[in-house]
């Protein structure tokens, strides 16, 4: 079985820039491969799913 595509919003809370990404549910996990904002924050993030 393949796993789901799923829309996720992410937001830096540190410049406050925001990406809409897809992504794939693995495991309980969404996978999107997003790694670093522009303002070079790696850690601190808000994210959402979206339906």
């Amino acid at each position: 079985m393949s796993s789901l595509r799923v829309k996720v919003t992410i937001r830096c809370n540190w410049c406050g820039e925001k990406f809409v990404l897809r992504g794939r549910r693995d495991r309980g996990r969404i996978d999107t491969g997003f790694k670093m904002c522009v303002c070079s924050n790696a850690d601190d993030f808000a994210i959402e799913e979206k339906c």
